[in-house]
């Protein structure tokens, strides 16, 4: 597998039962890049988290983390230095309090960086003398996330990582991961927040019912992508528009709206030689990509 890609998989599946969590997925995560990775919930968004990082054993297929095999319990192990991880329970232990717990986190890894933890634990306002325990879900979450952006990894992953989060801790958030991937750090995070997602990510998978089902770079959905609402005077020709790029068409009265992701030129121009009366184009949002994607079919 390309030492290019900081997560690459091949066919990655994890079955429960007759159930496929995960279904031979075919994923590529570039390194010093953030990406996204959107799904409904069950989609398999945490359980492929959990095969990459050797927590669950895949069923079938194969895959890498940071050119390290993930199946490979001492290369596994090898993976879980160099990558920083907040999972969505944001597991820490309770009976520590906030500084036990940083300096019990910082005595592990040879890349912590102690006046970053000083400067998150200040902006997070991290009393060092509280239970863990006592701790909102938030505020729990504001220290896993200090226990991660302390160090220097090579790859951070995040499940969920605002979750809990107040409005000005999520801005803080996002700025800490442009700042990671600014330093050299591939960012992979899961996130049910899609303006989060299209904020701040570079790149976006999407997953549904355990397979990849979309792979595209934000600038390109951004150039690229329109939603072309066209009008016409009598019943709208939905299949004279056999046209490449077009993913989706509809009918309303005699409108037809249709969503593509590349040559809205070709399209507006048939559009015009049949005889449409108006013609609209606009961009498209991710979250309309999203819904359009995962959407149940009919």
């Amino acid at each position: 597998m390309a030492r290019d890609y900081a997560i690459e998989t091949r066919n990655l599946t994890r079955r429960y039962g007759r159930v496929e969590a995960v279904s031979a997925l075919n994923l590529k995560v570039t390194r010093q890049h953030i990406t996204g990775f959107l799904g409904r919930n069950g989609a398999g968004k945490s359980t492929t988290i959990r095969m990459l990082l050797g927590m669950t054993r895949p069923s079938d297929g194969s895959g890498t983390v940071l050119g390290r095999p993930i199946d490979d319990a001492n290369e596994s192990r090898e993976i879980r230095r160099h990558v920083a991880y907040v999972g969505e329970d944001k597991q820490l232990y309770g009976y520590m309090t906030v500084e036990q717990q940083i300096r019990f986190t910082a005595s592990f890894y040879s890349d912590w960086r102690p006046e970053i933890a000083q400067r998150l634990q200040h902006q997070y306002q991290l009393a060092g003398g509280r239970k863990v325990r006592d701790l909102s879900k938030g505020t729990r979450g504001k220290l896993a996330l200090l226990l991660a952006l302390a160090r220097r990894p090579e790859l951070l992953i995040l499940d969920e990582p605002s979750d809990g989060l107040d409005p000005v801790s999520i801005e803080e958030l996002l700025q800490s991961l442009v700042a990671a991937a600014g330093e050299g750090t591939a960012v992979f995070f899961s996130s049910h927040q899609i303006a989060e997602v299209e904020r701040e990510a570079e790149r976006v998978c999407m997953i549904d019912h355990g397979k990849l089902v979309a792979d595209l770079a934000l600038d390109e959905m951004r150039q690229d992508y329109r939603r072309i609402t066209l009008g016409f005077a009598t019943e709208p020709p939905e299949h004279d528009f056999d046209i490449r790029g077009i993913r989706q068409i509809q009918t309303s009265g005699r409108q037809l709206i249709i969503r593509a992701n590349h040559n809205a030129d070709a399209i507006v121009e048939r559009a015009g030689n049949l005889g449409a009366v108006s013609v609209d184009v606009a961009p498209v949002t991710l979250r309309e990509v999203f819904l359009e994607t995962v959407q149940e079919p009919s």
